[in-house]
């Protein structure tokens, strides 16, 4: 018993995390073994352990699992090579034979109360919406609208959460911009949302 949370507090407390370049709500959770760069991450949202988050924007009350990789360095696959020392200084080897131009990373987008599961891989420049659900071990090379669920290689529509109507009521109320006053008055209504709409 000991040693298992001797192993928890080493898990969580010991292993650094690295933050770069991004604002992170006060309000947010970043986990151990976790680098972040270039991003935000929005209020009440959390990031598990272990995961790399590149140049992306990440709303409020959101979930993201253990091990998932969002963002990430692109290659130039139309070029004769893919190699990064024929477009950048700044590589692995700290050598470059020139300097031509090509955008590494597209900024990726995630709205606000989005769940990825464990080991999502999110690439980069996509655009998932408020309410998406991401199934563990998908990775995601389209955009995904608001409230649907996706999973798969790659990963592909399941269904919608919610009927049309209520997704767009729940897309009007923007309840994730609410203050911390009007969240607690509707607290008790977040396991229902015909009563969450009407008391909103």
């Amino acid at each position: 018993m000991l040693r298992y949370y001797f192993a928890k507090f080493f898990k969580n407390y010991l292993i650094p995390k690295a933050i770069k370049n991004s604002q992170i709500d006060k309000t947010a959770r970043v986990c151990s073994g976790t680098s972040m760069l270039n991003s935000t991450l929005g209020k009440y949202s959390f990031v598990g352990h272990n995961c790399t988050v590149n140049d992306c924007k990440i709303g409020g009350y959101c979930s993201i699992g253990s091990d998932c990789i969002i963002g990430g360095s692109e290659h130039p696959v139309k070029w004769v090579s893919t190699s990064p020392v024929f477009h950048t200084k700044k590589n692995i080897f700290k050598k470059s034979y020139s300097e031509n131009r090509f955008l590494l990373r597209k900024q990726t987008s995630i709205g606000n109360d989005v769940w990825l599961g464990t080991r999502v891989l999110v690439k980069s420049g996509v655009s998932i919406g408020n309410g998406a659900v991401v199934g563990m071990g998908s990775i995601v090379t389209k955009d995904i609208p608001d409230y649907e669920i996706w999973a798969g290689n790659p990963a592909k529509f399941i269904r919608k959460r919610f009927d049309d109507e209520t997704i767009s009521k729940l897309q009007e109320a923007k309840w994730w911009d609410a203050d911390e006053a009007e969240i607690l008055r509707l607290g008790d209504y977040f396991n229902n949302p015909e009563e969450f709409l009407k008391n909103i």
